[in-house]
C-alpha cells in the first residue's frame, strides 16, 4: 500500500488488500510513460536510433523504482513525453526539445486531470543505438539520463503534491540531487542546469518549487485537486467554491514573485480545465477567478473570457 506521503485515492475492501499483497504481479512502478519522437530534421542519424532510444526511455521511465512506495496498476502517474530532434550535431550528439507532461486521475471519474506540462529547449545529448540508460540517483552518468531522472523526479514530487500538502518535498530535494550532481564542466556544455542558462530552465524549475514564496502555488495543488477536484462527484457547488478560493493563494505568490515559472507552468497545465469548470460557476467566482487567471496569465487573457460572466 502507499505510504502517508501519497494518500491513496482508491478505496479498496479489506480483503483485496489481502490479496494484492500476496501478489507480488500486482504491484506496478510510479510511473506510466509513453514516449514519442519525432525526427523532422533528421539527415545522418538511422532512424531506427531513435526507435531504439523510445523504447529506452520508456522502460527507464516505467521500470525503475522511484519511491520506496507501492503502486498500484491504476494508481500509476500517466506521463507523455514528446521529444523532437531539432539538430544533429554529429551521428551521437542531438538537439531537442522535450515536452514532458504528467497527469492523475479525479476521483470517482473517468476523467485524468494535468498536474504538470512544461517544454524543455534546453535537451542536448550524445546517444548510440541501444546504448543503455542507467539511473544513478548519487552519481552522474550522462546528461540525458539526468535530465530524464530529473523530471521523473519533478513530476512525482508534483503528484503527492496534489494528495497531501507539501508531499512532494521529499522529491524535488531529489531532483535537485540530481541536478547538483552535474559536473561544472557537463554542465557549461549541455545547458539548462545553471541560473545563467536562461530564465526558464531545469535549475528556475526547482528554484521555484523549493522557494518559501512559491509555497502558497503548492499548497493551492492540494486544495485545488484533493479538495476541490476530487470531490466534485459528491457536491460540485462546494468543490468549484474551494478550488476559486484556492486559486486566489495565487495572488500571494504573483506579489512576492513576480514572473515565477511555476505561475506559467501551472497556468499551462490548467488553462483549459478552469476555463471549462468556472463555465458553470456562480458569477462572483467567475471574475474573480478569471481575473487571477489573466494576472498569471497574461498572454492567454482573451482565452479567459470564454469563461463568462
Amino acid at each position: 500500500m502507499l505510504s502517508a506521503m501519497r494518500i491513496s485515492i482508491l478505496i479498496i475492501p479489506t480483503i483485496a488488500i489481502l490479496l494484492l499483497t500476496s501478489q507480488k504481479s500486482a504491484i506496478a512502478q510510479e510511473i506510466r510513460a509513453t514516449v514519442n519522437i519525432s525526427t523532422p530534421k533528421l539527415q545522418k542519424a538511422d532512424p531506427q536510433v531513435f526507435e531504439t532510444l523510445k523504447r529506452s526511455m520508456e522502460e527507464f521511465f516505467n521500470n525503475t523504482a522511484w519511491t520506496d512506495d507501492e503502486f498500484q496498476e491504476d494508481e500509476r502517474i500517466e506521463v507523455q513525453i514528446q521529444m523532437t530532434i531539432t539538430e544533429e550535431e554529429s551521428d551521437t550528439r542531438f538537439k531537442a526539445d522535450l515536452i514532458m507532461q504528467s497527469s492523475r486521475p479525479v476521483y470517482n471519474s473517468n476523467v485524468n486531470t494535468v498536474v504538470f506540462t512544461h517544454l524543455d529547449r534546453d535537451v542536448r545529448f550524445d546517444y548510440q543505438q541501444y546504448q543503455p540508460l542507467i539511473f544513478s540517483q548519487n552519481a552522474y552518468n550522462d546528461n540525458l539520463t539526468s535530465i530524464l531522472s530529473f523530471y521523473a523526479y519533478l513530476i512525482i514530487g508534483m503528484d503527492y503534491d496534489t494528495f497531501s500538502p507539501f508531499g512532494g518535498e521529499p522529491f524535488f530535494l531529489l531532483a535537485q540531487q540530481i541536478m547538483n550532481a552535474v559536473p561544472t564542466n557537463e554542465a557549461a556544455q549541455f545547458r539548462g542546469w545553471m541560473a545563467r542558462d536562461g530564465n526558464r530552465n531545469r535549475y528556475w524549475l526547482m528554484e521555484n518549487l523549493l522557494n518559501p514564496r512559491i509555497r502558497p502555488l503548492r499548497q493551492v495543488m492540494y486544495d485545488y485537486h484533493r479538495l476541490g477536484l476530487d470531490l466534485m462527484y459528491k457536491d460540485p457547488e462546494t468543490s468549484r467554491a474551494t478550488m476559486a478560493a484556492s486559486l486566489q493563494l495565487l495572488d500571494n505568490v504573483m506579489r512576492n514573485y513576480p514572473n515565477a515559472m511555476m505561475l506559467q507552468a501551472f497556468a499551462n497545465a490548467k488553462r483549459d480545465e478552469v476555463i471549462e469548470i468556472f463555465k458553470n460557476g456562480e458569477k462572483a467566482e467567475k471574475g474573480q477567478v478569471k481575473n487571477t487567471m489573466i494576472r498569471i496569465d497574461p498572454a492567454n487573457a482573451a482565452t479567459y473570457q470564454r469563461i463568462g460572466f
